[in-house]
């Protein structure tokens, strides 16, 4: 007989152009919820006084538009730009990352869902696994990263790399996974191997807790 159901969080993440919004909207369509730590780090950016006021603090008076939105762009050019003020908007917004995953979470228990989902580009550097039973990553070949990327930003190669240089190395990233998914191939292909780790996840909510 199985045991009582419950409930698991399960992290996904990859470098840029390994695929996982694609994954996580694979997910969301077999009824599995997904938080994105990107949206909610915007929406702490835009919508927190204390976070405004810090990085207003780092950054100056151009780091909201005169919107009063955060100027992704701007905060971009200075982050990539230095290792230190890359540290210290993470050290502002990462914890309240944190803070509200794990809410979202707790919400998600307590209404009967059995599986949650965060995507995160930077899972392991936030601290976020701290949160989670489970961490997938997606691994795809660089040139097939760096081509994904070109198009779907209309950037340039060198400007991949960049910002490729600026995450942490997949090697290190696949070292620390729990699953990892291939997204070599066709799309078709990709929504199968997610349709088998669902399967594998929908066991582990079966498990004794």
């Amino acid at each position: 007989m199985a045991g009582k159901q419950r409930f698991i969080a399960i992290g996904v993440t990859g470098g840029i152009g390994s695929g996982k919004t694609e994954v996580c909207r694979i997910f969301e369509r077999l009824g599995v919820p997904v938080l994105s730590a990107d949206i909610i780090a915007k929406e702490i950016s835009n919508y927190d006084p204390r976070v405004r006021q810090l990085l207003i603090g780092i950054l100056g008076p151009k780091t909201y538009t005169s919107d009063g939105v955060l100027d992704r762009a701007y905060v971009a050019s200075r982050v990539f730009s230095s290792k230190s003020i890359q540290k210290r908007i993470n050290a502002i917004i990462h914890p309240r990352v944190e803070e509200e995953v794990k809410r979202r979470f707790l919400e998600m228990e307590r209404t009967g869902t059995r599986i949650g989902i965060v995507e995160a580009a930077l899972i392991f550097e936030a601290g976020l696994d701290r949160l989670l039973d489970a961490v997938v990553v997606i691994d795809a070949a660089e040139d097939s990263r760096i081509d994904r990327v070109m198009k779907r930003d209309s950037t340039t190669r060198p400007s991949v790399l960049d910002r490729m240089s600026a995450q942490m190395d997949p090697e290190s990233k696949l070292k620390k996974a729990d699953y990892v998914l291939h997204n070599e191939g066709t799309i078709e292909e990709l929504e199968q191997r997610v349709k088998f780790l669902y399967s594998i996840f929908q066991k582990l909510t079966e498990q004794d807790s």
